[in-house]
C-alpha cells in the first residue's frame, strides 16, 4: 500500500496563489554545531540570498557554488526552485532582516540580523517589524486568495526552540542535520530562558524581542491581516510564529511541510502541532524511490525541509499538478546539478 502524496486535502483550491518567503540571519548560526545549513558556520549567513538566488532565477550566481550539501543532498531552495517551475508562479521574497545585501527584487522591511539571545536582545525591533509585517499581509491580500508563507533563517530552528518554550509549550525542534543537535540547542535555549525570566518578558511580542529572530515578527504580522487563505510552508520555524499568533489571539494558520519532519523521532513536532491545537499537512514526494542517491539522503534524515520546500510541493498539488509530475519535476531540477 503506497502512503498518500499528502497526508489530508486541505479542501483549497486556490484561484490566485502566492509563495511568499521571508528571509532572515540569526547570529547563532554562526555558533559553530549548531546549523547544517551552510559549509561553515561563517557562511550559513550567506545562505538565504544563496536560496532566494536560486528559487528566484533558477541558479546560484554570485558566488560559485552548487545547491547541494557536503554530501550531496540537493538542497530545500532546489525543491522549491523545481516546483516554481512547474507551477509558473513569480516567488515573493522578503527580506526580514538579511547580514548581505539580497541579489534578487525583494520587499524588504529594513530589520537587522538577529543576536544571540544569551547575551542580548535578540530582535529589539520586534514590535516594529510585526507592523511592517502588517502591511505586507495587506499588500499581498490584493494579489493572491492563497498565501503559501515560508522562510529561510539558519539557526532558525534554535530561535524557534526558545520561543516555543517561552511561550510554554514543552517542545523539542527538528534539525538539518542527520543527527539533531539538541544538547547543544537546549544548552543555548536554557540560557536565553533565563535572560527571559530575568527581563520578565511575557506578551509574545517581548519574547521574540528577547529570544526570537526577525522572520518571526514579520511572518506573523503578514498572518494577522492576510485576507485570503493562508498555510504556513515549513516545521518547526513556522511553528513557533503560528505559536506567536495563537497567543496573541489571531488566527491560526494549518502547515504544510515534509513527512521528513514528521518523521524526525528527536522534533516531536506532531505532538506539538496537536498542543497548538492547528493542523499539519504533510507531503510525501517519495525521494526513497525516486533514483537519486542526494534526494535519498532526506529518507534518512538530512536536511528534511526549508526554504518553503514542503509547502510548495504541496501549492503545486492544490493546483492540480499529479504526484508523478511534481516528482519527476524535482528528479529532472536536482539531477542538472549532480
Amino acid at each position: 500500500m503506497s502512503t498518500p502524496f499528502l497526508s489530508q486535502d486541505p479542501g483549497i483550491r486556490p484561484k490566485r496563489p502566492m509563495l511568499a518567503l521571508v528571509l532572515a540571519n540569526t547570529m547563532l548560526s554562526t555558533v559553530p554545531g549548531i546549523s547544517g545549513a551552510g559549509p561553515t558556520p561563517e557562511k550559513t549567513l550567506l545562505t538565504p540570498n544563496l536560496d532566494a538566488e536560486l528559487v528566484t532565477t533558477g541558479a546560484i550566481t554570485s558566488v560559485a557554488a552548487r545547491p547541494n550539501t557536503p554530501t550531496g543532498c540537493p538542497t530545500p531552495a532546489s525543491i522549491t526552485r523545481s516546483m516554481v517551475e512547474l507551477t509558473g508562479l513569480a516567488p515573493v521574497i522578503i527580506n526580514a532582516g538579511l547580514a548581505h545585501a539580497p541579489t534578487v527584487p525583494c520587499i524588504d522591511v529594513y530589520g537587522s540580523p538577529g543576536g544571540d539571545p544569551r547575551t542580548e536582545d535578540a530582535v529589539p525591533q520586534a514590535a516594529v517589524l510585526f507592523e511592517r509585517g502588517e502591511m505586507v499581509g495587506r499588500l499581498l491580500s490584493q494579489y493572491s486568495d492563497l498565501l503559501m508563507l515560508g522562510e529561510c533563517v539558519p539557526g532558525g530552528t534554535t530561535t524557534a526552540l526558545c520561543v516555543l518554550r517561552a511561550l510554554g509549550y514543552d517542545a523539542s525542534v527538528s534539525s538539518a542535520f542527520a543527527k539533531n543537535p539538541l544538547g547543544l540547542k537546549d544548552a543555548v535555549c536554557r540560557e536565553a530562558l533565563a535572560r527571559i525570566d530575568a527581563t520578565g518578558a511575557r506578551e509574545p511580542l517581548d519574547i521574540l524581542r528577547a529570544a526570537g529572530d526577525p522572520m518571526m515578527p514579520v511572518a506573523a504580522g503578514i498572518a494577522s491581516t492576510y485576507a485570503g487563505e493562508i498555510l504556513f510552508a515549513g516545521g518547526t520555524q513556522m511553528l513557533s510564529v503560528a505559536a506567536v499568533l495563537k497567543a496573541l489571539g489571531k488566527r491560526v494558520p494549518h502547515l504544510a511541510t515534509t513527512v521528513y519532519v514528521r518523521d524526525d523521532p528527536t522534533a516531536g513536532f506532531v505532538r506539538s502541532v496537536a498542543d497548538l491545537g492547528t493542523t499539519a499537512y504533510y507531503v510525501d514526494p517519495n525521494f526513497g524511490e525516486i533514483g537519486h542517491v542526494g534526494l535519498a539522503r532526506y529518507c534518512i534524515g538530512e536536511v528534511k525541509e526549508g526554504m518553503g520546500a514542503g509547502g510548495a510541493l504541496t501549492l503545486a498539488y492544490l493546483m492540480g499538478h499529479e504526484p508523478e509530475e511534481i516528482s519527476r519535476k524535482v528528479f529532472d531540477f536536482v539531477r542538472k546539478y549532480s
